[in-house]
Protein backbone atom coordinates (compact mmCIF):
# COMPACT_ATOMS: atom_id res chain seq x y z
CA UNK A 1 0.00 0.00 0.00
CA UNK A 2 0.73 3.75 -0.33
CA UNK A 3 2.45 5.88 2.36
CA UNK A 4 -0.65 8.12 3.19
CA UNK A 5 1.56 9.66 6.36
CA UNK A 6 5.30 9.74 6.86
CA UNK A 7 6.81 11.60 9.45
CA UNK A 8 10.42 11.95 10.12
CA UNK A 9 13.04 12.59 12.61
CA UNK A 10 10.04 14.79 14.27
CA UNK A 11 10.69 16.42 17.04
CA UNK A 12 9.03 19.47 19.03
CA UNK A 13 10.32 21.80 22.22
CA UNK A 14 8.50 23.82 24.51
CA UNK A 15 10.95 25.68 26.24
CA UNK A 16 13.91 23.50 28.15
CA UNK A 17 11.18 20.51 27.81
CA UNK A 18 11.29 17.92 24.55
CA UNK A 19 7.37 16.92 23.99
CA UNK A 20 8.64 14.96 21.06
CA UNK A 21 11.89 13.06 20.25
CA UNK A 22 12.79 12.40 16.65
CA UNK A 23 9.78 10.66 15.73
CA UNK A 24 9.54 8.29 12.76
CA UNK A 25 6.61 6.62 11.30
CA UNK A 26 5.07 5.77 8.10
CA UNK A 27 1.35 5.24 8.15
CA UNK A 28 0.14 3.30 5.51
CA UNK A 29 -2.83 4.38 2.80
CA UNK A 30 -6.23 2.70 4.02
CA UNK A 31 -5.21 1.51 7.44
CA UNK A 32 -6.37 2.20 10.78
CA UNK A 33 -3.26 3.21 13.29
CA UNK A 34 -3.69 3.77 16.78
CA UNK A 35 -1.20 5.93 18.79
CA UNK A 36 -1.03 4.30 22.20
CA UNK A 37 -0.01 5.71 25.42
CA UNK A 38 -0.99 7.58 28.91
CA UNK A 39 -1.96 11.42 28.73
CA UNK A 40 1.07 13.62 28.54
CA UNK A 41 3.00 10.74 26.48
CA UNK A 42 3.05 13.21 23.28
CA UNK A 43 -0.07 12.07 21.34
CA UNK A 44 -1.74 15.21 20.94
CA UNK A 45 0.92 17.12 20.30
CA UNK A 46 1.85 14.77 16.89
CA UNK A 47 -1.46 14.59 15.97
CA UNK A 48 -1.68 18.24 15.90
CA UNK A 49 1.27 17.96 13.92
CA UNK A 50 0.18 15.45 11.24
CA UNK A 51 -2.43 18.08 10.69
CA UNK A 52 -0.71 21.40 10.78
CA UNK A 53 -2.42 22.92 13.39
CA UNK A 54 1.01 23.02 15.26
CA UNK A 55 4.41 23.10 13.52
CA UNK A 56 7.53 21.09 14.63
CA UNK A 57 11.13 22.13 16.04
CA UNK A 58 12.67 19.95 13.90
CA UNK A 59 12.03 16.98 11.27
CA UNK A 60 9.08 17.08 8.93
CA UNK A 61 5.54 15.61 7.76
CA UNK A 62 4.47 14.64 4.57
CA UNK A 63 0.62 13.76 4.18
CA UNK A 64 -0.69 12.61 0.75
CA UNK A 65 2.49 13.49 -0.95
CA UNK A 66 2.65 17.20 0.45
CA UNK A 67 4.60 18.80 3.31
CA UNK A 68 3.03 20.41 6.34
CA UNK A 69 1.45 22.89 6.83
CA UNK A 70 -0.41 22.78 3.84
CA UNK A 71 -3.91 24.43 2.84
CA UNK A 72 -4.80 22.55 -0.13
CA UNK A 73 -4.94 19.33 2.79
CA UNK A 74 -8.16 21.00 5.00
CA UNK A 75 -10.24 19.42 2.77
CA UNK A 76 -8.58 15.64 3.02
CA UNK A 77 -8.31 15.57 6.66
CA UNK A 78 -10.87 15.51 8.96
CA UNK A 79 -9.73 16.32 12.81
CA UNK A 80 -11.63 15.92 15.94
CA UNK A 81 -9.57 17.45 18.79
CA UNK A 82 -9.38 15.67 22.49
CA UNK A 83 -11.18 19.05 23.57
CA UNK A 84 -14.28 19.63 21.95
CA UNK A 85 -14.35 23.30 19.78
CA UNK A 86 -18.00 23.93 19.19
CA UNK A 87 -20.39 27.07 19.67
CA UNK A 88 -22.59 25.93 22.56
CA UNK A 89 -25.15 29.12 22.21
CA UNK A 90 -25.81 27.57 18.89
CA UNK A 91 -27.79 24.41 17.87
CA UNK A 92 -25.99 21.11 17.01
CA UNK A 93 -27.38 21.52 13.62
CA UNK A 94 -25.97 24.50 13.16
CA UNK A 95 -22.65 23.91 14.56
CA UNK A 96 -22.19 20.76 11.98
CA UNK A 97 -23.79 23.04 9.04
CA UNK A 98 -21.37 25.78 10.04
CA UNK A 99 -18.31 23.87 10.16
CA UNK A 100 -19.23 21.54 6.89
CA UNK A 101 -19.97 24.91 4.75
CA UNK A 102 -16.06 25.68 5.11
CA UNK A 103 -15.40 22.98 3.00
CA UNK A 104 -16.49 22.63 -0.82
CA UNK A 105 -20.06 20.87 -1.09
CA UNK A 106 -22.88 21.56 -3.42
CA UNK A 107 -26.47 21.80 -1.47
CA UNK A 108 -27.40 18.17 -2.17
CA UNK A 109 -24.38 16.88 -1.07
CA UNK A 110 -24.18 18.96 1.95
CA UNK A 111 -27.65 17.76 2.91
CA UNK A 112 -26.78 14.32 2.48
CA UNK A 113 -23.43 14.40 4.18
CA UNK A 114 -25.38 16.27 7.46
CA UNK A 115 -27.69 13.35 7.65
CA UNK A 116 -25.04 10.82 7.37
CA UNK A 117 -22.76 12.60 9.91
CA UNK A 118 -25.68 13.11 12.71
CA UNK A 119 -27.01 9.31 12.16
CA UNK A 120 -23.84 7.69 12.65
CA UNK A 121 -23.06 9.13 16.05
CA UNK A 122 -26.97 8.81 17.05
CA UNK A 123 -27.91 12.77 17.32
CA UNK A 124 -30.45 13.67 14.80
CA UNK A 125 -33.00 13.79 17.07
CA UNK A 126 -30.83 15.77 19.23
CA UNK A 127 -29.59 18.81 16.64
CA UNK A 128 -32.58 20.87 17.29
CA UNK A 129 -30.97 21.59 21.12
CA UNK A 130 -28.73 24.04 21.74
CA UNK A 131 -24.82 22.84 22.28
CA UNK A 132 -24.68 24.43 25.67
CA UNK A 133 -27.63 21.63 26.57
CA UNK A 134 -25.29 18.86 25.59
CA UNK A 135 -23.98 15.89 28.24
CA UNK A 136 -19.95 15.35 27.31
CA UNK A 137 -20.66 12.47 25.29
CA UNK A 138 -23.13 14.42 23.39
CA UNK A 139 -20.50 17.06 22.54
CA UNK A 140 -18.07 13.85 21.18
CA UNK A 141 -20.50 12.54 19.48
CA UNK A 142 -20.83 15.87 17.70
CA UNK A 143 -17.00 16.29 17.31
CA UNK A 144 -17.03 13.11 15.47
CA UNK A 145 -19.37 14.19 13.22
CA UNK A 146 -17.80 16.95 12.49
CA UNK A 147 -14.96 15.06 11.49
CA UNK A 148 -16.65 13.06 9.06
CA UNK A 149 -18.92 15.60 7.60
CA UNK A 150 -16.70 16.73 4.20
CA UNK A 151 -16.67 13.07 3.49
CA UNK A 152 -12.46 13.50 4.66
CA UNK A 153 -9.56 10.65 3.14
CA UNK A 154 -7.81 10.81 6.32
CA UNK A 155 -9.50 11.07 9.16
CA UNK A 156 -7.57 11.98 12.55
CA UNK A 157 -9.35 11.91 16.03
CA UNK A 158 -7.89 12.37 19.32
CA UNK A 159 -9.18 10.53 22.05
CA UNK A 160 -12.91 10.16 19.97
CA UNK A 161 -14.89 7.79 22.30
CA UNK A 162 -13.76 9.38 25.70
CA UNK A 163 -17.51 9.96 27.79
CA UNK A 164 -19.04 7.70 24.78
CA UNK A 165 -21.54 5.01 26.55
CA UNK A 166 -19.99 0.96 25.54
CA UNK A 167 -22.99 0.50 23.36
CA UNK A 168 -22.20 3.21 20.87
CA UNK A 169 -18.91 3.14 21.24
CA UNK A 170 -19.02 -0.59 19.45
CA UNK A 171 -21.17 1.26 17.38
CA UNK A 172 -18.26 3.92 16.15
CA UNK A 173 -15.55 1.48 15.66
CA UNK A 174 -17.83 -0.50 13.25
CA UNK A 175 -18.01 2.63 11.37
CA UNK A 176 -14.37 3.05 11.51
CA UNK A 177 -13.62 -0.03 9.86
CA UNK A 178 -16.32 -0.09 7.37
CA UNK A 179 -14.42 3.88 6.07
CA UNK A 180 -11.84 1.75 5.83
CA UNK A 181 -12.53 -1.13 4.17
CA UNK A 182 -14.99 -0.04 1.95
CA UNK A 183 -13.70 3.73 1.14
CA UNK A 184 -9.88 3.06 2.02
CA UNK A 185 -9.67 6.13 4.51
CA UNK A 186 -6.94 6.20 6.34
CA UNK A 187 -7.55 6.67 9.84
CA UNK A 188 -5.49 7.90 13.31
CA UNK A 189 -6.80 7.32 16.71
CA UNK A 190 -5.29 8.21 19.83
CA UNK A 191 -6.37 6.65 22.89
CA UNK A 192 -5.06 5.00 25.85
CA UNK A 193 -7.80 2.11 25.82
CA UNK A 194 -6.22 -0.87 25.22
CA UNK A 195 -9.26 -3.00 23.98
CA UNK A 196 -9.48 0.07 20.80
CA UNK A 197 -5.86 -0.30 20.58
CA UNK A 198 -6.53 -4.17 19.72
CA UNK A 199 -8.86 -2.91 17.02
CA UNK A 200 -6.11 -1.33 14.97
CA UNK A 201 -4.18 -2.51 12.00
CA UNK A 202 -1.14 -1.43 13.83
CA UNK A 203 -0.12 1.00 16.51
CA UNK A 204 2.60 2.94 17.62
CA UNK A 205 3.12 3.23 21.20
CA UNK A 206 4.31 6.06 22.63
CA UNK A 207 5.76 7.45 25.70
CA UNK A 208 7.84 10.21 27.04
CA UNK A 209 7.63 11.99 23.76
CA UNK A 210 9.51 8.85 21.46
CA UNK A 211 7.99 5.35 20.24
CA UNK A 212 8.50 2.51 22.01
CA UNK A 213 7.41 -0.17 19.46
CA UNK A 214 5.42 0.03 16.23
CA UNK A 215 3.58 -3.19 14.38
CA UNK A 216 0.74 -4.79 14.55
CA UNK A 217 -1.16 -5.65 17.74
CA UNK A 218 -0.19 -9.55 17.29
CA UNK A 219 3.29 -8.82 16.64
CA UNK A 220 3.96 -6.89 19.29
CA UNK A 221 2.58 -9.54 21.76
CA UNK A 222 4.56 -12.57 19.76
CA UNK A 223 7.47 -10.01 20.22
CA UNK A 224 7.54 -9.54 23.49
CA UNK A 225 6.14 -12.57 24.87
CA UNK A 226 3.08 -10.86 26.26
CA UNK A 227 -0.82 -12.13 25.99
CA UNK A 228 -2.12 -8.46 25.85
CA UNK A 229 -1.03 -5.11 24.68
CA UNK A 230 -0.45 -3.74 28.37
CA UNK A 231 2.23 -6.48 28.65
CA UNK A 232 3.80 -5.39 25.68
CA UNK A 233 3.79 -1.27 26.90
CA UNK A 234 4.92 -2.45 30.09
CA UNK A 235 8.15 -4.26 29.02
CA UNK A 236 8.79 -2.02 26.07
CA UNK A 237 8.75 0.69 28.61
CA UNK A 238 11.29 -1.20 30.77
CA UNK A 239 13.84 -1.95 27.33
CA UNK A 240 13.71 1.69 26.97
CA UNK A 241 14.98 2.69 30.58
Amino acid sequence: MDTSISINKLSKTFGKTAVLKEVDLQVAGGEIFGLIGPSGSGKTTLVKMIVGIDSPSGGMVEVLGKQVPNLSLLQDIGYMAQSDALYPELTGRENLRFFASLYKMNQVLLKERLAYAADLVQLTDELGKKVAAYSGGMKRRLSLAIALVHDPQILILDEPTVGIDPELRLSIWNELMLLKRQQGKTIIVTTHVMDEAEKCDRIAMVREGGILATGTPDELKAAYGAVDLEGVFLQAGRGAQ
